[in-house]
């Protein structure tokens, strides 16, 4: 399993709990951006952004640089890589798990209706 600290998944987590910081990051895929220009598709005033900025940036999701006037933040991904290769523990676990059940429901299937789902053909309707 990945060793994480326990205290910087809780930021991480915490941060991507918002849709706005969701949606923050998903613009800073494209590139750094201004605080002004990440404020502009939600209806937030700037002291707000700067507040959901400033959780993402403690999280580690988020570098920020000032010159001058304008405050610009860059996408900063290394903490959402561990929490992939986090949660792709328990992907394994549970496609292991949903897998067994397949199959054992695979097994109380009449040997017909397997044959159809084999083949992609429908089972032939009966008239009545």
């Amino acid at each position: 399993m990945v060793n994480y600290s326990a205290e910087s998944f809780d930021r991480t987590f915490g941060a991507l709990a918002n849709p706005v910081r969701r949606g923050i990051l998903a613009r800073l895929r494209s590139g750094p951006a201004s605080v002004t220009e990440l404020a502009g598709p939600f209806e937030i005033s700037l002291p707000g952004m700067l507040k959901h900025i400033g959780v993402l940036e403690n999280a580690g999701l988020v570098r920020t640089e000032k010159r001058g006037r304008v405050k610009t933040c860059s996408l900063s991904a290394a903490p959402l890589l561990e929490a992939v290769e986090w949660l792709g523990f328990y992907r394994e676990f549970w496609t292991g798990r949903l897998d067994a059940l397949g199959d054992l429901l695979d097994e109380g299937e009449p040997q017909d209706r397997k044959r159809h789902k084999k083949t992609g053909k429908s089972k032939p309707k009966r008239s009545t």
